[in-house]
């Protein structure tokens, strides 16, 4: 099976996460290409094509060139969304506000911390 191309949400804004983070508008900020990668860890295994804002959260459109992973986003079996950052600006009350961060990575994931965080569109690419 070749390549899958997918559309979701890495990201939404104002929602607490299963670890107590909110993440506000306009707070994740790339300093360049943002890497694809699977869980988190090891070397990339597509390619982010677009990220944007919009009122729900961080859209991103991405490739994944082949192989276990885009098998598994074709199926349904994994559709979770995670990004990595490095904070920038954090507020502690009753949750841990992210006000600034530098997007490092955006990962398909079986779990993502956020749970409306996920691939909501699929197609073969």
């Amino acid at each position: 099976m070749g390549a899958v191309r997918f559309a979701g949400y890495a990201a939404i804004f104002g929602r607490a996460d299963r670890g107590g983070d909110v993440v506000l508008p306009g707070a994740l900020v790339a300093a360049g290409a943002v890497p694809l990668l699977w869980q988190h860890r090891g070397d990339p295994i597509g390619t982010v094509e677009w990220l944007g804002e919009d009122a729900r959260g961080l859209r991103v459109i991405a490739r994944i060139d082949g192989g276990e992973a885009a098998r598994l986003v074709r199926a349904g079996a994994v559709d979770g969304l995670s990004f990595g950052y490095r904070a920038r600006s954090v507020r502690q009350g009753a949750w841990r506000t992210i006000a600034a961060a530098e997007l490092i990575e955006v990962s398909v994931v079986a779990q993502p911390m956020q749970v409306l965080a996920r691939i909501h569109a699929v197609e073969d690419g």
